[in-house]
């Protein structure tokens, strides 16, 4: 007589080991991933609303301060801007200081063009950073031109006086923050300003 045979167990099969979670998207922005922290989350969001709001003004701060790559200034500026962020108190501080490092950049730039022009034994032929300024110029409407040659003969403080209270309309005390200087020397170099643009363009008719 055969002995019956019973079915081996079966024994339940090892589940596969999950796979790993995916790893946690980190929002793009100028240092790289890893910027996950709630502080330059805010940079990041409050420097993005201040390029969108002022971006365009102070290029045209720029071209009327006679900035020979206004491109180039603003970028700059708001570079400094976002190293420096934390220590600004609220989005008008934020605004004042990209203002003033406009016209620090700019009047850094124009000193320099003329120290090296000075230097220069023969004057050089048309550059790429020409052409781009005389582009740039285009931002400006017809009867502004006109007063682009007579500002660029302006000393750098009468010019930047002048910018900022008849184009940007500031304030002495938002002209004087910006400029560096006390409320007198902006009454100082706004009348002077004024006096010598309109003896040049008197001259030019």
């Amino acid at each position: 007589m055969r002995r019956r045979q019973h079915p081996q167990a079966t024994l339940p099969a090892t589940p596969a080991p999950a796979p790993p979670p995916p790893p946690a998207a980190v929002p793009p922005g100028p240092l790289g991933p890893g910027l996950t922290d709630p502080a330059g989350l805010e940079r990041e969001a409050g420097v993005a609303r201040l390029f969108e709001l002022h971006y365009s003004s102070m290029l045209r701060l720029a071209v009327l301060l006679g900035a020979d790559d206004p491109e180039n200034v603003v970028a700059e500026a708001y570079y400094q801007i976002y190293r420096k962020w934390r220590r600004l108190k609220d989005v008008a501080a934020a605004e004042a200081y990209l203002r003033s490092t406009v016209c620090h950049l700019t009047r850094m730039r124009i000193r320099h063009l003329q120290a090296a022009r000075r230097h220069e034994e023969h004057p050089a032929p048309p550059s790429d950073e020409t052409v781009a300024s005389a582009e740039n110029t285009a931002l400006l409407r017809d009867d502004q031109r006109v007063l682009i040659g007579a500002l660029q003969q302006l000393p750098a403080r009468q010019r930047e006086a002048l910018v900022l209270r008849h184009w940007l309309g500031l304030k002495e005390s938002e002209i004087a923050a910006a400029m560096g200087i006390t409320r007198g020397s902006v009454k100082t170099h706004t009348s002077r300003g004024i006096a010598a643009l309109t003896q040049a363009m008197e001259a030019r008719r």
